[in-house]
């Protein structure tokens, strides 16, 4: 399988591992952090610790004296793939890491786990970086390559498949595994076939504003037992719950999140759909390229906050981004030649935004009126 260059990480690895006396990068199994690190450390090195390798489970039996000498002799980070399998491991650390002030002592790697949140949190409280490393993004597979990024997501399997077929049937197998194996080792205890079939059925709510009373009713389970399924998936990385934006206008405002795939690729393996002429003939394409697009400005903009924002009296914005002190709108439309609308006119006044974008698959970038332009996504890759 060939590798395409991930040169944005590789700079925030190196930024991090410079700054901070260990780094964790954490995000969805086969999403890239294994080979990201590999670009540090070799991976024949004694430096390196896997812990789905039983021999170096067997290294790390007694930690200290292993890791200490290690640390002393300096040369590069020290990393220990899949730490979430030792959480009796995080205590280690914290009394190692404090021997020395020195930066980029440890280079941690992990799947998405809410427990290798919360253990590295608390024990490693203001000595850890964390970086998210999800599949590839448009600056990295480049725009003339958009398509096939929206149809086979980015997981590095996925997207670098020899043929549409092979990439399905990857994105399938990646979800039954989350569910058969990545959730129990995580311990989290979630019977896998409810879970497979409300991650289903979320496909067809794909960017729609959660409520639990719809899929507890279909699955036959309490709307708590709901919640808590996507809590879950969010936790795991798979879905992304935006929350609404409650700004302080006099009118009634939607209260609960909007619900969307991480990954586009699986969205669309779960709905059955293996190329781009299925993709564009199925009722759900407008909202995977909404969230497909949104995936990116966010991947793309980093923004130090984002929300969406709608009333109920039907005016909505898919996207506000806190940037310093700069409000941005952004509106996602699978349109030939977006054109303004009364809920742009709204909440341009309501939100007091600074600029609003009119994201499409369009080339053209053209101005709506004041303050407002439709954009290419593409020509986000352009800032």
């Amino acid at each position: 399988m060939n590798l395409l260059p991930r040169t944005g990480l590789e700079l925030e690895l190196q930024r991090a591992l410079g700054r901070s006396r260990a780094v964790v990068l954490i995000g969805p199994r086969q999403s890239g952090k294994t080979t990201l690190a590999g670009q540090r450390v070799a991976r024949d090195s004694p430096r390196w610790f896997d812990l789905e390798n039983p021999l170096d489970r067997v290294r790390l039996a007694e930690p200290m004296s292993m890791l200490g000498p290690l640390l002393e002799a300096g040369d590069g980070p020290i990393v220990i793939d899949e730490v979430q399998h030792a959480p009796a491991l995080f205590p280690v650390l914290r009394v190692l890491i404090d021997r020395s002030e020195r930066a980029g002592q440890f280079l941690l790697l992990g799947s998405a786990s809410p427990a290798l949140l919360r253990q590295a949190g608390e024990s490693l409280l203001g000595r850890i970086e964390t970086i998210e490393v999800g599949g590839f993004d448009l600056a990295e597979v480049g725009v003339q390559r958009q398509q096939r990024l929206w149809v086979r997501g980015g997981y590095p399997r996925a997207y670098l498949a020899t043929s549409d077929d092979d990439a399905a049937a990857w994105r399938l197998q990646a979800v039954a595994r989350h569910v058969e194996q990545d959730l129990p080792q995580f311990g989290i205890n979630v019977p896998a076939p409810a879970m497979l079939r409300f991650w289903s059925m979320l496909a067809h709510r794909h960017g729609q504003i959660w409520n639990a009373a719809d899929p507890a009713r279909s699955l036959g389970f309490s709307e708590q037992t709901a919640r808590r399924y996507l809590d879950t998936l969010t936790q795991t990385f798979m879905l992304r719950q935006l929350q609404p934006w409650h700004a302080n206008v006099d009118k009634r405002q939607v209260k609960a999140p909007k619900v969307y795939f991480r990954d586009s690729g699986l969205l669309h393996a779960l709905l059955g759909l293996k190329s781009l002429p299925e993709l564009l003939a199925h009722p759900v394409c407008g909202a995977s390229w909404e969230g497909f697009a949104l995936e990116q400005v966010l991947r793309l903009a980093r923004p130090d906050a984002a929300y969406f924002w709608a009333t109920h009296n039907g005016a909505e914005l898919d996207l506000l981004l806190f940037k310093g002190e700069r409000r941005i709108g952004v509106e996602f439309k699978r349109a030939d030649a977006p054109t303004m609308t009364r809920s742009m006119h709204v909440a341009l006044a309501d939100l007091a935004l600074h600029a609003l974008y009119v994201v499409y698959p369009g080339t053209l970038r053209y101005r709506l009126g004041e303050r407002v332009e439709a954009v290419p996504l593409a020509a986000l890759l352009a800032g």
